[in-house]
């Protein structure tokens, strides 16, 4: 295993030495002390692990494909930001934008999530412990979003083909979002990867609200508008 002090040193110089340390064949990194420090652990695409002993800042594992990044506290906003896949762990809370356009892997967050929370996601596996601000899941084209206490205001607004599940409360539906009851099927994955990623919280699948797109803004068409019009 090999450690990394940040000290005094500048982001650059932090990433250069975690990937010096992947190309001496390292497959175990702890950066100590790493201060809160923007972009750490940003374009990692080898099947590592790294730990970093402390709080990040902003837009920490961006861009990632394959690691498993953990984060002992807290994160800052856009986090894991486009990973392709991989694992990112905070044990913390993290800021707005949290797993934003991610295509794969899976972000998991024991906190509470910011505003923002999986915008756009084209794919992958999205779950909080604790609550998240407004806007969750906004665009989201694919993948799954699971809070599993209450979530902001515009929920899953303008939702595509992601499917979100919310364990406590909603403030507010976003546009074109609707609530269905989850499926067997959903509640047997729900229960599984809670298991698996969150075992301390006590939600079951059964207990969860399932939101989806309803649809009625996959498609434009003009003679239509008035439906557009209501729906927004």
């Amino acid at each position: 295993m090999a450690e990394i002090t940040c000290g005094n040193r500048m982001t650059r110089e932090i990433n250069a030495e975690i990937r010096r340390a992947i190309a001496a064949g390292e497959r175990e990194i702890v950066v100590n002390d790493p201060g809160a420090r923007h972009n750490l652990g940003v374009a990692v695409l080898e099947p590592v692990r790294i730990r970093f002993a402390g709080s990040v800042g902003y837009y920490c594992a961006g861009l990632i494909d394959g690691p498993r990044i953990e984060i002992d506290e807290s994160a800052g906003w856009g986090l894991a930001e486009s990973m392709m896949s991989g694992e990112v762990v905070v044990h913390g809370s993290a800021g707005n934008g949290a797993a934003a356009a991610m295509r794969g892997g899976t972000v998991v967050i024991h906190g509470d999530a910011a505003a923002r929370l999986g915008v756009s996601m084209k794919g992958g596996t999205v779950l909080v412990a604790g609550n998240c601000g407004y806007m969750a899941g906004f665009m989201g084209q694919k993948g799954r979003l699971v809070v599993c206490g209450d979530a902001g205001d515009a929920f899953a607004d303008s939702l595509y083909e992601t499917m979100c599940f919310v364990g406590g409360g909603i403030q507010g539906l976003g546009t074109d979002a609707v609530v269905e009851e989850p499926s067997q099927e959903d509640t047997a994955w729900l229960d599984a990867t809670l298991a698996e990623y969150l075992p301390g919280t006590a939600q079951r699948g059964r207990d969860f609200k399932k939101v989806v797109a309803g649809r009625k803004l996959w498609n434009f068409d003009k003679r239509e508008w008035k439906v557009w019009q209501e729906a927004l």
